[in-house]
Parts: C-alpha cells; structure tokens; sequence
C-alpha cells in the first residue's frame, strides 16, 4: 500500500527509497534488553486477542520521513494493520510510515546506557510523529544516578494536544486496551524485574507461550489427581 504523501510541495505516489538504510547488521544490544524485547513482542503473538490485526516488534527502522534518520524503538505496537508478507520488497522490511498509513500507537526504549537521549529528544521525535503511548524502562538504573527518572524504573507518557503528559499508575493504555507493569519472576533462565504487558488494571501479564503451556499441563495434572480420587483412571477416558 503506498500512501499518497506530501513532499517537497509536491504530490508523489512512487517513492524511492533506493538510498534509505534499512539494516546495518550491527549487534548493539545486551543480553538483558534483547530478552526484554522478547518479552514485550512474544505474548502478544501467542497470548493475545484484540480482535484487530496488530504488529509488533522490536529494533525495525521506523521511517517517519525521507529525509530523516529513522527512530529505532526497543519494541513497539501498531493496531488495526496487517504485516506484509513480501519481504523481498524493500519497502516491506522495515516500517514506513507512509506504506502502513500511520504511527505506531506504543513505542517502547530500553536504557541501556546514558547515550540514548531517551528523556529529551528522542521523546520529543515520538511526539512530534504523533506516537500515543511513550514508554522508558530502566532496568540496569543508568538513568537514575542524575535524577532523571526520580528513583522509577518505568515511566510512560500520553500525547495529549500534541504534547506527552506523564501517566500515573496503575499503567493502563486506554487506547489499546492493554497495560504495562514491573514484574518479577524468571524468563529464560533469568531472574529480574521485567516489563510486561497486562490484559487488566489489575496487572494480570499476558503469558508467554511457554507460560500458556505450562498452566495447561498443570490444569491436567490437577484434574487427573482429581479422577484419580474419584476411582477414575484418567487414561481411560
């Protein structure tokens, strides 16, 4: 789908993007943000139903203009769209604003280290693009030494009249119907404060799928105990 753009004051249908930069091939990330992305993009895929199409994904080129720099979000939402699904077109491959028809509703950033600009000008971009929901997560603390995000380790904004608006918790994204929240547990094999999302404002997370599975197969040990019991021999039935 190309969407018909304004650029340079004039109308254009065909862009060419021949120069843009979709993929670098540079690892950047930690152990820690590469499995907090994960978590943030693998529930929603297999635990979540909201009824609409939805793409999410983590570390893609968001291409808001031509002749700008894309953002690069840690992991990100977008609602009523669906994924192309030939990427042997470049314009598939990363996430065209002007190819999807809009922004997405959440971009999350995961500080990694005090270079990222995620308090000042990249939350003044997301804004600018239009960006509803604004997340900075800080789990190693690189922003707390200074002050910037007040002894939190979660902070989210809402654009409100073109302007990000900080949000109180419980974090409860009204547009998108989702929430996001601390949790503290064990995902692959590591232990940590993690962000997740939850499906009510009162912090229930959407699991992974593992965590689907699991609960599953503990409902089916506790009903065959409960046959058992009963004199039934669950594999009988």
């Amino acid at each position: 789908m190309t969407q018909q753009i304004l650029n340079d004051e004039e109308i254009v249908t065909e862009l060419d993007i021949s120069h843009l930069t979709i993929e670098d091939d540079t690892p950047v990330d930690n152990f820690q943000s590469a499995k907090q992305q994960r978590l943030l993009v693998e529930p929603l895929y297999a635990s979540w139903s909201p009824g609409v199409p939805f793409v999410a994904d983590s570390n893609i080129g968001l291409f808001y203009a031509l002749k700008q720099d894309p953002l690069v979000p840690d992991a990100f939402l977008s609602l009523n769209l669906q994924m192309p699904t030939d990427w042997s077109q470049k314009q598939n491959r990363s996430y065209f604003v002007w190819e999807f028809g809009k922004v997405p509703e959440v971009c999350i950033e995961i500080v990694s280290n005090r270079k990222g600009n995620e308090l000042d000008s990249k939350k003044d971009d997301y804004a600018q693009i239009g960006v509803a929901y604004y997340v900075v997560f800080d789990p190693l603390q690189q922003l707390q030494r200074e002050g910037e995000l007040n002894g939190n380790l979660l902070k989210i904004w809402v654009l409100t009249a073109g302007q990000y608006v900080e949000m109180s918790e419980p974090f409860w994204l009204q547009t998108v119907k989702l929430g996001l929240t601390l949790w503290n547990g064990e995902f692959e094999g590591q232990e940590s404060t993690w962000l997740r999302w939850c499906d009510d404002r009162e912090g229930r997370v959407i699991p992974t799928g593992a965590e689907r599975a699991d609960e599953a197969e503990l409902k089916a040990q506790r009903l065959a105990e409960r046959l058992r019991a009963m004199g039934v021999d669950p594999n009988e039935i």
